[in-house]
């Protein structure tokens, strides 16, 4: 039996747990393949809002496994958190939730690493979640990371003071003034690796592999998008890790050849948060508004979200570079009532007309060309079946297919399951 890989397409922030939630009945096995709790992925129904920052979106169903994978970078004090979170809802965690010995750990040093180095930025930020990723990143590819089975070894803890002990040293090579208790946060990071040891641990790359052969069917789940890829998104101003299809291979241990439909999630418009080029940005009332009604704030940081109009030279590269079979377009709900619509088909570069994302799209070497269309004015989160969609909506979605040559699947008209239409 193939995988089948969900990601999202544009600066993160999608709807890929909603969308994993809803499609989480035809798995046997939920796997998350890369990033750490910097991603927050929000599950709505029956009327109760969920985040998750690490814990795969199939958790919620009684049938799925869930698997972090080796490619997941974990921080033992807000997955403790999850778990809690999940705690009112009597989910047996323990026996639907396994972790990949090869997942790494972040220490409470990564984060003062992540929030040191970005104060000596300055106006250069990149806009980082400060909760550790990059460092916990960096030590791992730089052979020091301390990995979920260094837990099961006697001497961790010693591995953990000599990697905690650098750290320290580095911190005070940025000459910045960061006010810490690490003694406080150490107390706090053991507490939760204890809670943490009560899980079960495994070889993912073996699990997965056997579930293929046992004709199990399996769900990767990616965090963030693919323009905060490490290798091909809007580099510096991105995540650690590799976001895209190829992700999902070095961060679960399976073999290209065992991939089979790639599902690519998109805003209806365009969103990102922090710094970097985002050649479609608003910065009027129309932007201001998309805001407002899309709720556009980070789930995991609460910050706000610049918004724009739907890139398709960005979504057309990202499709691309992910090999998407299938496309799920979330919140057309929000774009209702607006006059007109503009989707972006080409950049003026560098006095030249281009289709593709070119090497440098900061404002200076960029502008976007856009096509209009007619807006919808009706309410779509009352609709629950594509006969009820209005004319502009389909004239919309059938525009954006034909630019692709990538059927659109799935379309979100709001945040609760039940807001999910199938084409």
């Amino acid at each position: 039996m193939a995988v089948d890989l969900l990601l999202g397409l544009q600066w993160g922030d999608e709807g890929k747990g909603k969308i994993v939630d809803v499609l989480t009945k035809d798995y046997d096995i939920i796997a998350r393949f890369q990033g750490g709790p910097n991603a927050g992925h929000t599950l709505e129904f029956d009327g109760i809002k969920h985040v998750l920052r690490t814990i795969p979106s199939g958790i919620f169903h009684k049938t799925a496994m869930n698997v972090i994978g080796n490619g997941v970078v974990i921080d033992p004090v807000v997955f403790v958190k999850e778990l809690e979170g999940l705690d009112q809802f009597d989910i047996d965690y323990k026996a639907k939730l396994i972790i990949s010995r090869k997942a790494h750990l972040i220490l409470p040093t990564h984060r003062l690493l992540d929030a040191a180095s970005e104060a000596s930025k300055g106006k250069a930020k990149i806009g980082s979640t400060l909760k550790g990723i990059g460092p916990t990143y960096m030590d791992k590819t730089g052979r020091n990371g301390i990995r979920v089975g260094d837990l099961e070894l006697s001497d961790w803890k010693t591995k953990y003071r000599n990697l905690a002990d650098k750290h320290e040293a580095m911190i005070s090579f940025y000459n910045v003034d960061i006010q810490y208790d690490l003694q406080e946060m150490e107390t706090e990071f053991f507490e939760s690796v204890t809670r943490l040891k009560e899980l079960t641990f495994i070889d993912s790359e073996e699990y997965l592999n056997q579930a293929i052969k046992a004709g199990k069917t399996i769900l990767a789940e990616g965090a963030q998008g693919s323009l905060l890829d490490i290798d091909f998104g809007t580099y510096p101003f991105v995540t650690s890790s590799n976001t895209t299809a190829a992700g999902a291979c070095t961060g679960l241990g399976i073999a290209p050849n065992k991939v089979k439909d790639v599902y690519g999630i998109f805003k209806a418009y365009t969103t990102r948060v922090g710094s970097g080029p985002f050649p479609t940005e608003l910065f009027d009332e129309v932007g201001a508004e998309m805001a407002e009604v899309g709720r556009e704030f980070g789930a995991v940081t609460g910050r706000p979200r610049r918004c724009g109009w739907l890139d398709l030279v960005a979504l057309k590269y990202t499709c691309e570079v992910n090999g998407v079979t299938q496309l799920n377009m979330m919140k057309g709900d929000v774009l209702s009532g607006f006059d007109t619509l503009k989707v972006c088909t080409a950049y003026t570069y560098k006095g030249e007309t281009i289709t593709h994302l070119p090497y440098n799209i900061e404002p200076e070497n960029v502008n976007p060309v856009y096509t209009e269309f007619p807006c919808w004015k009706e309410d779509l989160t009352k609709m629950r079946n594509v006969d009820q969609f209005p004319k502009e909506l389909n004239d919309y979605i059938d525009f954006l297919e034909k630019e692709l040559e990538i059927p659109i699947k799935i379309v979100s008209v709001g945040p609760d399951r039940t807001q999910t239409i199938l084409r």
